[in-house]
């Protein structure tokens, strides 16, 4: 790995924050932490970050102690964003809670719970686990006297919202009215540590997913071989010669995967650094597009192995029965708490209150609860 003193971009990190919605006097003293840091610390202590211990990542957690949760999948990402930062000499702190806590709006069971939400709310403005992590983070953590959520500092917000860019368009509600309040200039592009933390979420889902895959054994270590994104790491880790302890070969594979796909990144991420002439955080956030990214040759490979993943995976029919069931608990309980409004309260935000409780459900409680509701359908 590069040395960080090679890559000194300090001039692009975020030091000082632009401030929060509702004033807040900075900490002073020998044991003051920066805005970042509160930030974090934050996040760390919210109700809903604890939750994402029991939610889906791919397998539902009563499935087996070993597979990634949204918890540990969060953790991992900010190990990797974080060391992508500091080879950077950018703000860690940032990066860092930007990386807790980009899926802090998820429902439980994952992608099936989300699309089964989604088309629960399909007539009432729908849902979206984007738009869910600002409500939560800007509205529904209930912990502090003088504000609702958590008060975060406007570039912890403008990192959440677009951590997949620009947002001109189709802008959730709840987004589209913390922009006017807060104005989070959604038509530009992001701060570099949101860049880092974002694509760091990439390489963790792809090559732990491709783990948690082959510790199931729905998928097979022959199968890997051929990926163009695992060719280099399991000629490595063949050439040793100690093939014979499957969990550790699995575990060099994806190590090693980790690794390249990180060095190709900052490799490629220095050259667009230089080649953009930027010179500030503000020309960062309005080049017109990312400065982060992998090689042409990598993000080729990375594309391959998400189609794998997708077409094996994903849609494997063992990993497709469990999301079927998810489906149907989220719809039961949605239709079960709708209907204990009343007609008179059936408008759109008693209707968000119902997805807003469904969403901060984790896997167990709203199988506890289909359950309780539902036998027959056990």
């Amino acid at each position: 790995m590069p040395n960080s003193s090679f890559f000194d971009y300090a001039d692009f990190a975020c030091v000082s924050s632009q401030g929060r919605i509702v004033p807040e006097a900075e900490e002073t003293g020998m044991f003051a932490r920066s805005a970042f840091q509160r930030d974090r610390d934050r996040i760390i202590h919210s109700v809903a970050f604890r939750r994402l211990k029991h939610k889906t990542q791919v397998f539902v957690s009563n499935e087996g102690d070993h597979y990634r949760t949204r918890l540990t999948h969060s953790l991992e990402v900010s190990q990797i964003a974080r060391s992508i930062s500091k080879i950077f000499n950018l703000n860690e702190d940032l990066t860092e809670t930007l990386s807790l806590s980009h899926d802090i709006g998820h429902p439980p069971f994952g992608h099936a719970g989300e699309d089964a939400l989604s088309e629960c709310m399909v007539s009432h403005e729908g849902f979206d686990h984007n738009d869910q992590a600002i409500r939560i983070v800007h509205l529904l953590e209930k912990k502090y006297f003088d504000f609702e959520g958590l008060n975060l500092t406007w570039e912890t917000l403008e990192g959440l919202v677009k951590h997949n860019g620009p947002m001109t368009k189709d802008v959730p509600k709840t987004i589209e009215a913390l922009d006017k309040e807060f104005d989070l200039k959604l038509n530009e592009f992001s701060s570099i540590e949101a860049q880092i933390a974002s694509i760091a979420d990439d390489i963790a889902y792809n090559n732990h997913d491709l783990d948690d895959g082959l510790r199931s054994g729905l998928l097979l270590f022959d199968e890997v071989i051929g990926l163009g994104a695992a060719k280099k790491a399991v000629s490595e880790v063949v050439s040793i010669g100690r093939s014979n302890d499957e969990y550790r070969k699995n575990s060099e594979v994806i190590r090693r995967m980790i690794n390249s796909q990180i060095e190709d990144l900052v490799r490629q991420t220095q050259r667009n650094i230089k080649m953009s002439g930027v010179n500030s955080v503000d020309e960062v956030r309005s080049f017109g597009k990312v400065l982060v990214s992998f090689s042409p040759e990598t993000q080729s490979k990375v594309t391959e192995l998400k189609s794998f993943l997708m077409r094996r995976l994903y849609k494997n029919p063992q990993v497709k029965q469990l999301t079927d069931i998810a489906e149907v608990v989220v719809s039961d309980l949605f239709s079960l708490f709708v209907a204990d409004l009343s007609v008179s309260n059936l408008d759109l935000k008693s209707l968000r209150a119902v997805a807003d409780k469904i969403a901060g459900m984790t896997d167990s409680s709203a199988v506890r609860m289909h359950n309780k509701f539902f036998p027959e359908k056990k």
